[in-house]
């Protein structure tokens, strides 16, 4: 069974879904988006972490999308 996870306020959103590593464990799927008046910013990617439990994979992804988006609105990074 895959879990997913939501994280959302005002202009942005972190989504996470995991599914079952080939190598045993679980991994996830982060998509991240973020708009503002210089326009809509998506981006999707995978953990580069494996986890030993679905919830791990999701809270660790959630974490690590909303990092993305603190350094995209701080414009600390650009895509």
């Amino acid at each position: 069974m895959a879990m997913s996870g939501n994280v959302q306020d005002g202009a942005w959103s972190v989504n996470v879904q995991t599914e079952p590593a080939e190598t045993g464990g679980y991994q996830s799927t982060i998509h991240v988006r973020h708009s503002s008046p210089e326009g809509d910013f998506e981006h999707t990617f995978r953990h580069g972490r494996k986890f030993n439990t679905e919830r791990d994979a999701v809270l660790d992804g959630l974490r690590e999308g909303t990092t993305w988006i603190g350094l995209k609105m701080a414009r600390t990074i650009k895509m």
